[in-house]
């Protein structure tokens, strides 16, 4: 599968960085599925893919809500990270991504902007041997508004001094897709494992 960029001239590419340039939503699924266990927690695969780029404490206290827990987020969400992190040498950059972000390196700028904490994002980038590719990363904490509000989009293009309308964004979700969209930026869809055939 080759991805089709939409037409035009880019001055810079932004990337989620989940599900975008590291096919880690498998794992993070895992990770999430050890995580709730301790608190007889369900969460169904179809609301995890739904809720990508939503921060993870985000998550826990919507699970809560939902199934009448109390968990506590902080705890869970590092609990959470900690199980990712074991599993980060299985980690493997989605081919299709990384052919693009090979063919523009040292001509435009690239930045990541993602939901997960810098912590997650920098030992996921390290993993897969591209962190030194991105000149800014924009991660949780760095925002007030998550996607799909266009705000950590629009603070990437300012960290890397491009106009938002010279920018294309790599998503691979329909939330992302929005905040690309809400701050006039062109987008391209990452298609989910399944459809990538991986």
């Amino acid at each position: 599968m080759r991805l089709k960029l939409p037409a035009g001239r880019f001055e810079a590419y932004l990337f989620d960085c989940d599900g975008t340039i590291v096919d880690s939503m498998p794992l993070h699924y895992i990770a999430w599925q050890q995580a709730l266990a301790a608190w007889n927690c369900s969460f169904d695969e179809v609301l995890f893919y739904s809720l990508g780029g939503t921060p993870t404490r985000e998550i826990v206290s919507l699970l809560n809500q939902r199934q009448g827990l109390s968990m506590p987020p902080e705890a869970v969400a590092a609990r959470k990270e900690d199980l990712y992190f074991e599993q980060l040498t299985q980690l493997k950059a989605i081919p299709e991504v990384v052919e693009h972000i090979e063919n523009q390196y040292g001509t435009i700028p690239f930045a990541v902007v993602s939901g997960g904490t810098r912590e997650s994002v920098t030992a996921s980038l390290l993993s897969v041997k591209l962190l030194d590719k991105f000149d800014a990363l924009v991660c949780a904490g760095d925002y007030k508004r998550g996607k799909p509000d266009p705000e950590a989009y629009l603070l990437a293009a300012t960290k890397i001094g491009v106009a938002p309308g010279s920018c294309l964004v790599f998503e691979d979700t329909d939330m992302g897709i929005q905040a690309a969209d809400a701050a006039g930026m062109a987008s391209v869809k990452i298609p989910p494992p399944w459809e990538r055939g991986t």
